[in-house]
């Protein structure tokens, strides 16, 4: 039992070494090499069912919106597979609890053909993200040796004083605001992702597994030690 838990902190340890993440805080991703991410959620669009002029503006506002960006974007499309077990697990209740006997049949007629239909085939859900990068002051080009201690020493986090972040934080509130408007252009919705949206999406990825059964507590109410 003791090696067990001694394995899974190592492997814990050993993937946290080799994360870009230095901190997330303020709805913002500060990487260790001293930039800052922004990360915006955006709404999808069913380009088959518009009309041909509709089709048209949509492309045509897209071409634009790229063609007018200064910096680079990262377009994300995350997929997973659709996880209904609570809902079953609801609907399964509410035909126990229910007295009306058609109402009953008509719940459990509809708990089955959902079960049915995800075992005809995998349902995907997609979400849709866009990374809005911040790069600052270009420093000097660093030596190789440099970037390589930095591979086995990756304790080490970024330093950045609050007037730098809140410089950060500006500049790149102004590149939130050019995307969303030029998104929302194409009849798209936006919102940007806090810090504690940020910080779930990054444990469901590295810990798909367990994500599911142990969710995340709210950053808000947690308690961190200082150390001196």
């Amino acid at each position: 039992m003791k090696k067990n838990k001694l394995a899974n902190k190592i492997s814990i340890v050993s993937t946290q070494k080799y994360l870009d993440i230095a901190e997330i805080r303020d709805d913002l991703i500060i990487l260790k090499d001293g930039t800052v991410r922004a990360a915006l959620m955006i709404s999808s669009v069913n380009f088959a069912l518009k009309s041909e002029d509709e089709q048209n503006a949509i492309i045509q506002a897209y071409v634009s919106f790229l063609n007018s960006l200064e910096f680079p974007l990262q377009i994300m499309v995350q997929s997973r597979n659709l996880n209904i077990d609570k809902y079953l697990e609801k609907l399964s209740r509410l035909e126990k609890e229910q007295t009306n006997e058609l109402m009953r049949m008509q719940i459990a007629d509809y708990r089955v053909f959902l079960q049915e239909l995800l075992e005809i085939g995998k349902i995907m859900t997609k979400k849709f993200y866009v990374v809005v990068p911040f790069s600052g002051i270009k420093k000097e080009k660093r030596k190789f040796w440099e970037r390589l201690l930095d591979v086995f020493s990756p304790a080490t986090s970024i330093v950045m004083s609050k007037k730098q972040f809140e410089r950060y934080r500006e500049e790149i509130s102004k590149r939130i605001d050019f995307v969303a408007n030029g998104l929302s252009s194409m009849g798209l919705n936006i919102v940007q992702l806090d810090t504690q949206s940020l910080i779930e999406i990054f444990y469901n990825i590295y810990n798909f597994q367990s994500a599911e059964t142990e969710k995340m507590a709210d950053v808000n109410k947690l308690r961190v030690e200082e150390t001196l």
